[in-house]
């Protein structure tokens, strides 16, 4: 009787010690296979302006350098940012209520204006666009910001996975030479899966 009460006593004990470890144990292991994952982003950029070629592009090398897996999956117009010459690209502001035009030179106090003019009134003038893009390039440099082929051999350079969507390669008549060396073509049942387990899972 003395015997098995002192197991019993033992077993508890054992029982008792266990249940304080294993969830120690269990945070403990979870940690450390957190700390060893690689975080993922996936990028999907569907616009082929100069203003939203950016974002992709930014996000993605910046991303890569921290070290983490990075795919941006390139559909509809974002194919533009893909193809071997992209000085064309051009930024409207028209509809575009987030984006008031400042001027890239002059004294400050007419750099410093918001010119928000009417959409009718960009509609209505020939060239606005044009006039439009050649102020934001003139912007951008004045702040010594990469430009957007700058960036995309960053991104290459850092390994940074850029997928052509393929269903769109072939919907806009467009051929695999068309585009830069060193791109992956597939389509979005095959990107899908890499977007849901990324970390990281953004729409431009």
């Amino acid at each position: 009787m003395v015997a098995t009460s002192a197991m019993a006593g033992i077993e508890e004990l054992v029982n008792r010690r266990l249940d304080e470890l294993l969830p120690q144990k269990i945070e403990e292991a979870l940690r450390q296979r957190e700390e060893a994952k690689t975080p993922s982003m996936a990028i999907i950029a569907s616009r082929g302006t100069l203003d939203w070629a950016y974002p992709p592009f930014i996000l993605g090398s910046t991303a890569a350098a921290l070290g983490w897996d990075v795919s941006i999956f390139f559909t509809f117009y974002g194919l533009n940012l893909l193809k071997k010459d992209i000085s064309d690209l051009k930024v409207s502001p028209l509809g575009n209520p987030g984006m008031p035009m400042k001027m890239p030179f002059g004294p400050d106090w007419f750099k410093n204006i918001n010119w928000n003019i009417p959409n009718l009134i960009q509609a209505g003038i020939p060239g606005f666009e044009t006039v439009a893009t050649l102020l934001m390039q003139q912007t951008i440099r004045n702040n010594g910001v990469a430009s957007i082929e700058e960036l995309r051999r960053l991104a290459l350079e850092a390994n940074v996975k850029l997928i052509a969507c393929q269903m769109t390669v072939d919907l806009f008549g467009f051929g695999h030479d068309d585009f830069i060396p060193s791109l992956d073509y597939a389509g979005a049942a095959t990107f899908l899966p890499v977007a849901q387990k990324a970390d990281v899972a953004l729409f431009m």
